[in-house]
């Protein structure tokens, strides 16, 4: 178990799509493991494998008083009704950009014995489970802002120490 160094915007991990996890052996526990010591520092809702540099469908989650781990997720389900929430993402620090998202999800997925489950919220959990399923398939919270948002967004990201730096 280790807290894992994170990649930054620009590397090409984060715009790539994940395998899908086929082996449950110590190295999906160590991963799971990681993940979850990972997200645990303080103001950190969720974080995907593709964050810590590994092309695997696996994301953790710590948001309010639920904390968890979902392997191979897919999003089965998304409210109608949307709403703009402020998001950000540990890989573009820093920037807060409010984005439209379902405001109720599910997610199904498997556990690291390869039993399905299935995690649903509403708010701040729905999109913490859009926002690491986005990782999953190579999308950015910023591929999803309106073009100014992005536009902007970029220009921010431009000025940052960690922008193409790490």
């Amino acid at each position: 178990m280790a807290l894992r160094e994170l990649r930054y915007f620009g590397d090409p991990v984060l715009k790539t799509v994940s395998d899908p996890v086929t082996r449950f052996d110590k190295s999906t526990e160590s991963l799971v493991a990681d993940l979850m010591d990972t997200v645990a520092a303080p103001g950190r809702a969720g974080l995907a494998a593709p964050q810590i540099g590994v092309n695997l469908r696996v994301f953790s989650y710590d948001v309010e008083t639920l904390k968890g781990y979902v392997i191979n997720p897919e999003i089965v389900e998304l409210s109608e009704e949307t709403h703009e929430i402020n998001e950000g993402c540990l890989s573009v620090p820093e920037l807060w950009f409010p984005t439209v998202r379902a405001k109720h999800a599910v997610v199904k997925g498997v556990d690291l014995r390869n039993e399905p489950i299935v995690v649903e919220g509403d708010d701040v959990l729905a999109q913490c489970l859009q926002h690491e399923t986005d990782h999953l398939d190579g999308v950015l919270y910023l591929d999803r802002l309106t073009q100014e948002r992005k536009k902007k967004a970029l220009r921010e990201a431009r000025g940052k120490d960690w922008f193409w730096s790490r």
